[in-house]
């Protein structure tokens, strides 16, 4: 089992979580009623299907790259690029090659 993250340290996003073979791993860095920082570590073909949220998330990839379809559109994010999703957007992810990226979910 993973430990409880440590607050009040310097870390790198990317070392904080491993690839699974054949999974997806994800490990949250602050959750309160304002949001949730979390970061996720996807194997190559996981992913997760069609799916709304009810507010903006920003999508940082840290390792990889990330295909995200948003209402129909494909999206290839690289290492080191972001994107926002719109509250509401229908979105899903599929890792064609295994990547990591941090969410950021802002609720308002």
């Amino acid at each position: 089992a993973m430990e409880k993250f440590e607050k009040g340290k310097v870390f790198a996003a990317n070392n904080v979580i491993d690839y699974a073979e054949g999974g997806v791993v994800s490990k949250e860095f602050v959750h309160n009623a304002a949001g949730s920082v979390t970061v996720f570590s996807f194997d190559k073909g996981q992913g997760l299907s069609e799916h709304t949220a009810p507010f903006d998330a920003l999508i940082q990839v840290i390792d990889g790259t990330m295909q995200l379809n948003v209402e129909g559109t494909d999206h290839q994010i690289h290492t080191g690029e972001s994107f926002v999703i719109p509250a509401g957007a229908r979105h899903s992810v599929q890792a064609n090659e295994r990547f990591k990226m941090l969410i950021t979910m802002i609720r308002g």
